[in-house]
């Protein structure tokens, strides 16, 4: 009898394992989907003195409101010489230039004026979507480790979301952090100053294309949203197999259990 009880009792005991070890496989592979909310540049990365193709992506992180502007400032310490935008259907841009209190020597000859803002505005980012905005950037300084690019995104609600805050090394990364592009050392197959690496975005004439980061970025989040809804079908069905096999198991213990008593009966 007692060798029954003891059945009973653990058969309660591994259904709850098992619907915590399938909560706990779906939570695993969830958690390893980043945020994706954050504006961004991509690709992330690029040569020190080259000329590089960026995109800003934007992400509408709001369910009820569009996004209608974005706001995007160069960084006045490390001004580019030479700022070009690719058209963006939907959208007008506005490029603001500024008077630099030094100026850039390159291969061209001495600029005195550099673009320190674009704005682009008319179009709509959507709920659940996002919008890459491309625009061609060199010579990328060599005497800089990154560049940051403080953005505003402005909503259809009037709502502004300020992506301003620089992360800090050691630190946890900030609610709003401004995008940035990493600076590597230059190789022998980067451009460099006054030879571009590419032509300038939507210059047709030099066979200029739209950059290769619009599709890479799709692709990682497709795969990493891919991976979320993967581990919470694996976390659903080990909850339906631990919830089954405790019923089965139970219903083996009650029999058990009455056998038991009837042959001491």
């Amino acid at each position: 009898m007692s060798g029954s009880h003891t059945t009973a009792r653990r058969t309660p005991l591994r259904a709850r394992a098992a619907v915590v070890a399938a909560f706990a496989g779906g939570a695993v592979l969830l958690s390893a989907v980043p945020a994706f909310a954050h504006v961004t540049v991509q690709p992330s990365t690029a040569a020190k003195g080259s000329y590089s193709t960026v995109s800003f992506k934007v992400p509408n992180e709001q369910d009820a409101a569009s996004t209608v502007q974005v706001e995007v400032n160069l960084p006045a310490d490390h001004p580019i010489a030479s700022v070009s935008l690719q058209p963006v259907p939907g959208w007008t841009a506005k490029v603001t230039t500024s008077k630099l209190a030094t100026p850039l020597k390159t291969d061209d000859g001495t600029v005195d004026q550099a673009v320190t803002k674009i704005v682009w505005s008319g179009g709509k980012i959507e709920p659940g979507q996002f919008q890459q905005f491309p625009v061609s950037l060199g010579p990328l300084p060599d005497n800089a480790d990154s560049l940051v690019f403080k953005a505003l995104q402005t909503y259809s609600n009037g709502d502004i979301v300020r992506w301003i805050e620089v992360p800090q090394a050691g630190q946890p990364e900030p609610q709003n952090p401004a995008p940035s592009l990493t600076l590597t050392a230059a190789s022998a197959t980067s451009g460099t100053a006054g030879t571009p690496a590419a032509a300038p975005a939507g210059d047709t004439s030099k066979g200029g294309t739209a950059p290769a980061a619009a599709s890479g970025g799709s692709s990682s989040d497709g795969t990493a949203r891919g991976l979320g809804i993967a581990g919470i079908v694996i976390g659903a069905a080990g909850v339906a197999f631990g919830v089954l096999a405790g019923r089965r198991r139970s219903a083996g213990g009650g029999g058990g259990t009455g056998g038991g008593t009837g042959a001491s009966a």
